[in-house]
């Protein structure tokens, strides 16, 4: 989710990945379709290129400040939005569902700090919080980094089968994490999303790009090919979506990121080209972690502006208002409204000069 300053040395392969997962994801929210899943598996890419640069970075500083800057990075953020989420659900009704476990239930608040966990939320916040696991997923990837580059650099094969295999064991039940949730929702995340974050050390290595391909697609399409199988096989009320089904989740997003990452094109010219789009890509990484955090909240203003216009005669006579595709479209000119509100955070968070809007070394 987080990347490098913006500057030189930047892959554009990467930042357009990650640009375009996050197109996906808005609306992936917005629809609810579940066949995006399988036309764009995100999550999948989002864990491979933060890999990818984890590894990169790994490589150039001691372990303890890659991690402490990872985390940083995302924390920052996490904490402003928690700031606003946290009183708006006291406002609306929220406590202790029981006096006895008080103690407990105020002591789990410090997940709005740094969630390793899923932190507590009320009903009337689900939407908002229904995105916050990538952030515990990324905090656990990023926290075990070191010691699962040291072992990728041994063993690359054996650990990219062994994830894989991890997840089709917990998925048939043959693996057990015990009575506790939360230890089984953080090894679900690393043994789901652990083959994408492992081809993401393999490409910053160039193992990727020295696969045949014949043998990225012999790789691939057999992963691809158990994945939509069981998707389609074992559907859950969200039909075959492959968020509510890991193993689907895991197969097809190892084979779909392998042929992202062995199959890049060669010349990106085009995008400095198309200039228009190559600055909406360099917003989408600037920003990347405020677009992710914020993007539930605007599609949910963008509801309470389609009621307000519903409620206006003239405007609910002339606009078919009650559909996605209105929320949709309002909910981009919302999200950039969030974006200069919290989005110089990252940059905080970074490091970096706090802009408004993030500028392109091009743009001075």
């Amino acid at each position: 989710m987080t990347g490098p300053a913006p500057g030189a040395g930047r892959d554009r392969y990467l930042d357009l990945l990650r640009a375009l997962a996050l197109v996906r994801i808005v609306t992936y929210h917005a629809f609810g379709w579940p066949w995006l899943t399988l036309l764009f598996p995100s999550l999948g890419v989002m864990f491979a290129l933060a890999g990818s640069l984890m590894a990169a970075s790994l490589e150039r500083r001691a372990a303890v400040s890659v991690v402490g800057a990872r985390m940083r990075r995302v924390l920052v953020p996490f904490g402003v939005f928690a700031v606003f989420v946290v009183p708006a659900m006291f406002l609306h009704g929220w406590g202790p569902p029981d006096p006895s476990q008080a103690s407990g239930w105020w002591a789990r608040l410090l997940l709005w700090v740094v969630p390793l966990d899923d932190p507590p939320f009320s009903k009337w916040a689900w939407q908002v919080n229904e995105p916050l696991w990538y952030v515990r997923a990324y905090l656990w990837f990023v926290l075990l980094a070191p010691l699962a580059l040291a072992a990728f650099r041994r063993l690359p094969v054996p650990l990219i089968a062994g994830s894989l295999l991890a997840v089709t064991l917990l998925q048939l039940g043959v693996l057990d994490t015990g009575d506790s949730p939360a230890l089984g929702r953080i090894v679900t995340d690393l043994t789901v999303f652990g083959a994408c974050w492992l081809l993401g050390f393999a490409h910053h290595h160039g193992q990727i790009a020295r696969l045949s391909p014949r043998a990225a697609c012999a790789l691939a399409v057999p992963a691809l090919a158990v994945g939509g199988w069981y998707a389609l096989t074992h559907q859950t009320q969200q039909g075959y979506d492959l968020g509510p089904i890991p193993l689907a989740q895991a197969y097809w997003s190892f084979g779909f990121v392998l042929l992202l990452l062995r199959f890049r094109p060669r010349d990106l010219g085009w995008l400095r080209r198309a200039w228009p789009v190559d600055k909406v890509v360099h917003v989408f990484n600037a920003r990347a972690v405020t677009i992710y955090l914020w993007h539930e909240l605007a599609l949910i203003a963008a509801v309470l502006v389609i009621d307000w216009m519903w409620s206006v005669p003239s405007l609910a006579n002339t606009l078919p208002l009650r559909t996605n595709w209105w929320k949709y479209v309002l909910t981009w000119p919302l999200l950039v409204v969030a974006l200069l509100v919290f989005g110089w955070v990252e940059d905080l968070a970074a490091r970096r000069k706090p802009q408004l809007w993030p500028r392109s070394r091009s743009q001075g």
